[in-house]
């Protein structure tokens, strides 16, 4: 899991090198027997860029079930963080192909993670996870674009203003 959330915080940092953006990716340190905010934060003065992501790193492609892969109050505990740090929450989700398969990650925005989960649904589907953003791997690393990044950005707030308004 570690190698994912690592490979995210270069894919980001990268990014913002590239492109000068004014931002940092850093992965928190875990501290045994203790609870972390989320696995990896961006921080900037964009909003855009202004992110806490969740990292699941799965053996195969399949359904992300809420009981087996996420701990029993994980859930609120980093939506209470995302509520409070003002931050936008993402999913990454990284689909590790086995021998001779590229890894596949996608960023799905934490609202609908959380929705379908409290929706009394067992999983996150893979047609879920499938239609939101992937992060294409190039010479065997992921790279962010600024595409990628504001539609996940946009589906988050477009959520949020539907939620507000209804």
């Amino acid at each position: 899991m570690a190698e994912f959330e690592w490979e995210l915080v270069r894919a980001f940092n990268r990014f913002f090198e590239r492109e000068k953006i004014e931002a940092i990716a850093y992965r928190l340190r875990q501290a045994r027997f203790s609870a972390q905010h989320m696995d990896v934060l961006v921080d900037s003065r964009y909003p855009e860029y202004y992110l806490a992501i969740e990292c699941k790193s799965l053996a195969a492609e399949g359904p992300l079930y809420f009981k087996q892969h996420f701990s029993c109050d994980q859930i609120e505990r980093e939506s209470r963080f995302i509520e409070l740090s003002g931050r936008t929450g993402v999913l990454a989700v990284e689909f590790r192909g086995g021998r001779g398969r590229s890894k596949i990650a996608h960023l799905i925005p934490w609202s609908v993670v959380k929705d379908i989960r409290d929706s009394g649904m067992s999983c996150l589907g893979i047609e879920t996870v499938e239609s939101y953003p992937e992060i294409p791997r190039i010479q065997g690393g992921y790279w962010l674009s600024h595409e990628i990044i504001s539609e996940v950005y946009n589906a988050c707030r477009y959520r949020e203003d539907s939620e507000n308004r209804g």
